[in-house]
């Protein structure tokens, strides 16, 4: 997941609530320039992405621009063991005993923002915003598993590391799992 690493929130985007399964592609495209997506990973993402959406109680938040462009979205819903994320990373999270996270956890699925409007707090206001509307006490979420902005900032939050060299089937880099607890920290 690519996100901004610390800023003060962006001027040029609105943060709410946004019908991602209607603006799937502006998302997906939002997605490749973030993370580096070929036209075939697209394809597979969206139906990934529709399918997930369909959730009862899915969010999803947007960053628009006053012309109405997404530059950055998240979306997420409550875990659920049977969900094909949680089967890959619950070994993991057993083999070092924090499988417990996997139970009333919200996972943010997807967080990204345009590289060009990055920097500026808008992937920091998405994930605060997203988690402090949730019932959840906790927060479970995937990142490639190297030093980035991304994770960088998912432990100015309270994310830390509940397993790493997480193998998910044809993905090209190992990733690690964090956890949070809720409400998210926010610099003092």
């Amino acid at each position: 997941m690519a996100a901004p690493a610390e800023g003060p929130p962006a001027p040029d985007a609105e943060i709410g609530p946004v019908d991602l399964a209607a603006r799937v592609d502006e998302a997906l495209h939002v997605q490749a320039a973030a993370f580096g997506l070929s036209q075939d990973e697209i394809d597979v993402r969206r139906h990934i992405v529709l399918r997930h959406l369909e959730h009862p109680r899915a969010r999803a938040l947007g960053a628009t621009t006053p012309d109405g462009r997404l530059v950055g979205f998240v979306y997420g819903l409550p875990n659920d063991r049977a969900q094909w994320w949680s089967t890959v990373v619950e070994p993991y999270l057993r083999a070092t005993g924090t499988d417990g996270w996997l139970d009333d956890s919200f996972v943010i699925t997807e967080l990204h923002v345009h590289p060009g409007h990055q920097q500026r707090g808008i992937g920091r206001t998405l994930i605060t915003t997203i988690t402090d509307a949730v019932d959840h006490p906790r927060s479970i979420l995937s990142a490639i598993d190297k030093e980035s902005p991304a994770r960088a900032l998912y432990r100015s939050l309270g994310y830390r590391d509940l397993a790493r060299q997480v193998v998910f089937p044809s993905a090209p880099q190992p990733y690690a799992v964090m956890g949070a607890p809720l409400p998210l920290l926010r610099p003092s």
